[in-house]
């Protein structure tokens, strides 16, 4: 999925749930207006929302429903109604961005994420998403400034999120020591997260380091959260390490848990260094 083999597979359905946008805001309800200063207009409640802003929050609360489960287009048509509600909701526009990703339509996507930092330059949910946009399209320098810019927030929860977007983003412009050193400030933020130890293994065995990338795809493999991916990952840095005992037994629970993964076919081909 991931150029250079430093992604992991359904990395897409990995960036619903690490958050290629928070969907749990969208569902509880943001009060906030467009463009707040939390420091500034104290702490808002459901109860300082407008009528408008109640009806557009539904809308999109089912707009984030049918597209998590895939329904790219019925989840437009939710999500255009809760414009239609309020113009001025800029969560709505930054949804509006994810399902134009999702359909395939960089342009609108690009317009939506921008129309919600517009009317809020402080959505780092939305400089994350217009970020990630510019990475999957190659403008690589313009992702880093976006992703600069919500880690720029300070109430911003997801640092973690954005700095393993940044951190790949960095490995698919072939700059190996920003991206290891990116990837690195995630995992201390979050060390339990697949994708992010996956391509810090990844990397430092590129880079010649087995030893380092050892620990984290062991970590990784030994988690229930291990894949095909992960498991040959694994089995070749153990192979490099002439652990044959280890190598072994990724193996073994790779042909047993997934018999019908590419994986399993490169293993059985001895195809270590394709």
């Amino acid at each position: 999925m991931l150029q250079a083999n430093l992604g992991w597979r359904g990395f897409r359905l990995l960036a619903l749930l690490f958050g290629l946008l928070s969907l749990s805001g969208l569902l509880l309800g943001c009060a906030s207006p467009p463009g707040a200063d939390d420091a500034s207009a104290g702490l808002l409640t459901v109860s300082d929302d407008s009528e408008a802003r109640k009806r557009a929050q539904a809308r999109l609360a089912l707009a984030a429903g049918y597209y998590e489960n895939g329904q790219y287009t019925i989840a437009l048509d939710e999500q255009k109604k809760a414009v239609q509600a309020d113009p001025g909701f800029a969560d709505a526009h930054d949804l509006g961005g994810l399902i134009y990703m999702a359909l395939g339509d960089g342009q609108l996507a690009q317009q939506q994420f921008q129309r919600a930092i517009a009317l809020n330059p402080r959505a780092a949910n939305a400089w994350h998403n217009l970020g990630w946009l510019q990475c999957e399209q190659g403008q690589h320098e313009r992702a880093t400034e976006s992703f600069e810019r919500a880690l720029a927030v300070p109430s911003y929860p997801e640092r973690a999120r954005t700095l393993m977007a940044q951190g790949i983003c960095h490995a698919r412009a072939g700059d190996a020591a920003r991206a290891e050193a990116t990837l690195m400030r995630s995992y201390e933020l979050d060390p339990g997260h697949p994708v992010t130890g996956y391509n810090l293994a990844q990397l430092l065995y590129r880079r010649g380091d087995v030893g380092r990338a050892q620990f984290y795809i062991r970590r990784l493999n030994n988690s229930e959260l291990a894949n095909a991916e992960s498991l040959w990952l694994g089995i070749r840095v153990e192979r490099r390490l002439n652990n044959r005992q280890a190598m072994e037994q990724l193996a073994a629970q790779l042909r047993r848990r997934f018999p019908q993964s590419r994986e399993l076919l490169a293993y059985e081909r001895g195809a270590f260094d394709e």
